[in-house]
């Protein structure tokens, strides 16, 4: 029961971050002269695909447990490289607009690296339970 809750929670989370993603990086954006015309923007998609493979390729590698080591192996990455790329965007937006010290914690990205981290230890969990059983 154990693991099945964790891979819901697993689950759960990573839709949540394609969601917000794609809420805040769409990479479908309105052209400037003509906002009925859309264009494709690479760079947020890049955005959106992180999430998209944590939602279906890690979900589904955790499910088993001879592939979990994989889905661990996968979901970790993700996060180090979400944790580098939002740091480096809360870094360069916060300074570009000399922000006060409050909003380097409040108006940041600290939280959804916080959230990247806790489906990291979620992974984890469901590592070691693959590995060493309930």
């Amino acid at each position: 029961m154990t693991r099945k809750a964790l891979l819901t929670a697993l689950f759960l989370l990573a839709v949540s971050n394609l969601l917000l993603h794609y809420r805040i990086h769409n990479f479908m954006v309105k052209d400037a002269l003509d906002p009925g015309i859309m264009h494709f923007n690479a760079t947020k998609f890049l955005a959106f695909l992180f999430p998209l493979i944590d939602v279906v390729v890690v979900t589904l590698l955790f499910m088993s447990g001879k592939t979990s080591v994989y889905g661990y192996l996968l979901n970790g990455l993700i996060v180090i490289y979400g944790t580098v790329f939002m740091s480096h965007f809360s870094i360069a937006e916060l300074t570009a607009r000399s922000a006060p010290a409050a909003d380097w914690i409040i108006k940041s990205t600290l939280p959804d690296i916080g959230i990247a981290w806790g489906d990291f230890f979620i992974g984890k969990a469901l590592y070691d339970i693959s590995m060493n059983g309930p």
